[in-house]
């Protein structure tokens, strides 16, 4: 049981929330009701989960070396020889192996989606995370795979206003996590990342605030082309200036304190190295996303039945 408690660890199931992306064309395009396409999209959910930490523990045993002379990754259990490698290799195997078969139960697309992602994220493992920019870029992709796969099983158009906003917020949290690491970490950064000697403060502070200004620039306009049927009733009761059918506009409000928000804690609180953590501890950042859900939902959902 220890050995499966360790394994689970090493799998970081709390890593799992960043692949709710896979919902994101189904909920958007209203479709969130559809049965069918709902169970489609949760066995792609499921197949990321198994492939996200099939990777964990591929970059886990790539790492051990370094791991063991880092002062935190130390206690990671393979760097602390709770689990051995060869268990660890079989389980990541494993996990690959029903990753595949799972989405390939959904959709060949969605096969071939999860294929490109593994292999995306072993060379990630392997060489992509040591160039500088570029190791952003893959996270930043490794998201629109996400996407791209929830909407292949849901079999539902995908806005590419969409596709540029995931692209945008993935860049922001992968860039303010570079910046909070380097910051944090100080003379030790390089021997947490070795890519974090290559990137200088400045620049980091200056692909922060562009991803930032983009990441509100794309979500805006998404909002702005998202068609949307408004009620009849409000047709009739507002002014004619504001009945429109772009109500998802409405968010775009609690998108930018949210922004500002990781903005603040990125600089001011010097948080940001696990933008998992903090969507989930940080009180007015976390309520914020549930006010935002709440909006969409009532939006996409509630509005045009009214």
């Amino acid at each position: 049981m220890k050995k499966v408690s360790y394994l689970l660890q090493a799998a970081r199931p709390t890593q799992w929330v960043k692949n709710l992306a896979t919902f994101a064309a189904i909920f958007f395009t209203g479709n969130l009701t559809d049965e069918s396409k709902l169970v489609a999209v949760s066995l792609t959910f499921l197949s990321f989960c198994l492939a996200a930490s099939s990777t964990y523990l591929f970059n886990d045993l790539v790492d051990i070396s370094s791991d063991i002379l880092h002062s935190s990754k130390r206690s990671r259990p393979l760097a602390a020889k709770k689990i051995s490698a060869n268990l660890a290799l079989a389980v990541c195997a494993v996990l690959a192996l029903f990753a595949l078969l799972v989405s390939f139960l959904v959709a060949y697309e969605v096969f071939l989606v999860v294929l490109l992602y593994l292999s995306l994220q072993i060379a990630y493992s392997l060489y992509l995370k040591k160039v500088i920019l570029l190791e952003l870029l893959v996270i930043a992709f490794g998201f629109m795979l996400r996407v791209f796969a929830g909407s292949f099983a849901a079999q539902v158009a995908l806005s590419s206003w969409l596709i540029l906003s995931v692209m945008m917020l993935s860049l922001f949290l992968a860039v303010g996590k570079r910046r909070s690491e380097t910051t944090l970490l100080g003379n030790l950064a390089a021997s947490h990342r070795s890519t974090l000697a290559s990137y200088p403060i400045n620049l980091l502070d200056g692909l922060v605030f562009l991803s930032a200004t983009s990441s509100l620039i794309t979500y805006s306009l998404f909002t702005f082309n998202e068609p949307r049927s408004s009620s009849s009733l409000l047709i009739d009761i507002l002014p004619s200036t504001i009945s429109s059918s772009k109500w998802l506009m409405v968010t775009i409000p609690a998108v930018v304190y949210g922004i500002f928000r990781y903005l603040y804690l990125i600089f001011e609180k010097r948080e940001g190295e696990s933008p998992e953590k903090i969507l989930l501890q940080d009180k007015p950042l976390l309520a914020t996303i549930i006010v935002w859900l709440i909006l969409c939902t009532s939006i996409i959902y509630l509005l045009p039945t009214i």
